[in-house]
């Protein structure tokens, strides 16, 4: 991560690294809507989500609902307050019925069992109140994150809570850790055991502790995401990119970025507000 990533946001929007007693555990911290938020305010929002591989904790700040489905056809779940996104290998999608200010953070390998209680597979490819893990200090936290004044006093105090777990936290085995540190350079998973120093059941196994997914479905993930980016930032033929991420031809890549994505590669790259993350959806 450049310097430029570091810390980027306006009045009403941040996203930074977390202080450094985090960062083994943290990858970043984020804050929307610096203001409290405004119950007048009703604008509908509806969004397909990316998978990016990583479990995700957001505390929302508004009395107005979330809600969840993973597909367009599926009954959406409800959620309000405080929940953690797990890792996921496919898309939802997410609607709201007005703007809402909020505050969260997106976890590293490992850090799940270590901030939360839970492995990280455990919270795979679900959303799940954040209470539930947390207990009463959850509202606590939340009503101390309702009475603050900016974006990044509410950082201040996520960040504190976050590093009053600490003394609980175990850290990722190290044999997961190294193959974490090498992907998504190695092609085949027997490389990424080897690295470990693990059997194959027992990497199997840690590596789904720690990240919420199995080996060859994170490494499918971050090839998702490295396409996404690809699609925005260059305008090279699909074929060109599909070979550059690892594809076997573009129709091999247009079938997995549709299964995993939502849409075509075609129709992501011309969708004007797409992030390798969000792409907003017209409101029904």
């Amino acid at each position: 991560m450049s310097k430029l990533d570091e810390r980027r946001g306006s009045a009403d929007a941040i996203t930074r690294l977390p202080v450094a007693a985090l960062r083994p555990f943290v990858a970043l911290v984020w804050a929307s809507g610096a203001d409290a938020p405004d119950p007048a305010v009703t604008q509908a929002a509806s969004e397909l989500m990316l998978p990016t591989g990583a479990t995700h904790l957001a505390i929302r700040l508004s009395e107005q609902p979330l809600w969840i489905s993973d597909t367009d056809s599926a009954a959406p779940q409800r959620f309000e307050g405080a929940m953690i996104a797990g890792a996921r290998k496919r898309f939802y999608l997410r609607r709201s019925s007005a703007l809402a200010s909020s505050v969260g953070a997106v976890l590293k390998p490992g850090a799940a069992r270590a901030l939360l209680g839970v492995c990280a597979h455990e919270l795979a490819g679900a959303h799940t109140a954040l209470a539930a893990a947390w207990g009463a200090s959850c509202n606590e936290l939340r009503g101390r994150l309702l009475g603050a004044r900016s974006g990044e006093e509410r950082l201040r105090l996520l960040e504190a809570a976050l590093l009053a777990r600490l003394p609980l936290a175990c850290a990722v085995h190290p044999g997961v850790a190294a193959a974490l540190g090498r992907m998504p350079e190695l092609s085949r998973i027997r490389d990424a055991v080897q690295l470990s120093g693990l059997s194959h059941r027992q990497f199997i196994a840690r590596f789904r502790e720690a990240v919420g997914l199995d080996p060859k479905v994170y490494l499918r993930v971050l090839r998702l995401q490295a396409t996404a980016r690809a699609l925005r930032s260059h305008t090279a033929p699909l074929w060109e990119i599909a070979l550059d991420s690892g594809y076997s031809d573009q129709a091999h890549m247009t079938r997995e970025f549709t299964e995993m994505a939502g849409v075509t590669p075609d129709r992501y790259r011309s969708a004007p507000d797409a992030t390798s993350l969000h792409l907003p959806l017209p409101v029904p």
